[in-house]
């Protein structure tokens, strides 16, 4: 039988405390990882809370660290308490995003530069952190979506961001390769636990229409995938975006 086993080896999620990032924190810890948990401080505590939750249901092997991705100091003090903490960062996955959808006639300078500073600089933030600091043979997954492939209506700015995401994925796959770190993207569908629970029910069977197994995808499915990337399974995989979408893009 072949098995994930990632024993003795530290993850850091970004954004984690919810949705996609606290269910691929989940898994890598379930397969033996220790994980830290990132989050966004916010006036009410809430994702705060989110992160301690989690951090609690996990228990000795995971811990929460608040850091803005979009500030690369803040990064880079994550980074080094992370590795203060466990002694070694092998795994991080650039999973923090926002969303601010509107047409690009009505979208303000600010909401683009919200999601562009967050969902792409952000990436650059913590892979430019990241690249003198994740042991060697270790692993960079960064959570992308089929935005970026397909320009849906009234995402201008998370599709640019996301598309960029993909473009930096692959160089800095091939910077790191040197020293056996693999970098790979994975770029999501609708999923249950993201934006699919705001779509308008008439949109949204419109939009099952294009996907091939009809339906929207699971959070634990995308972060199946995040997994094997992070696994000696996918030792030879790197530069990749890795759909998974259900088979909307074909």
């Amino acid at each position: 039988m072949v098995t994930i086993d990632l024993s003795g080896k530290t993850a850091l999620v970004t954004g984690a405390g919810q949705g996609i990032g606290k269910v691929i924190c989940q898994m890598l810890n379930g397969a033996g990882a220790n994980v830290v948990v990132n989050y966004l401080n916010d006036s009410e505590g809430v994702n705060c809370k989110l992160a301690e939750d989690l951090v609690a249901e996990l228990g000795d092997t995971a811990m929460a660290i608040a850091a803005d991705v979009r500030d690369s100091e803040q990064v880079a003090i994550m980074l080094d308490k992370t590795i203060e903490r466990f002694g070694a960062l092998d795994i991080v996955i650039n999973n923090a995003a926002i969303l601010s959808h509107r047409t690009i006639s009505k979208m303000s300078d600010e909401a683009w530069s919200l999601v562009i500073d967050t969902n792409l600089t952000g990436v650059f933030n913590v892979c430019k952190q990241a690249s003198t600091r994740v042991a060697e043979g270790g692993h960079i997954v960064n959570l992308s979506s089929i935005s970026g492939s397909l320009g849906l209506w009234g995402t201008s700015n998370y599709a640019a961001a996301k598309a960029g995401v993909e473009g930096l994925t692959r160089v800095v796959g091939n910077e790191l390769a040197r020293r056996r770190i693999t970098v790979n993207a994975v770029a999501s569908g609708v999923t249950s636990a993201g934006a699919a629970a705001a779509i308008p029910e008439e949109a949204k069977n419109e939009m099952l229409k294009s996907i091939t197994l009809g339906r929207v995808g699971q959070a634990k499915e995308i972060a199946a995938v995040v997994l094997f990337l992070c696994s000696d399974l996918a030792s030879y995989i790197t530069c990749q975006v890795i759909h998974v979408d259900g088979g909307w893009i074909k």
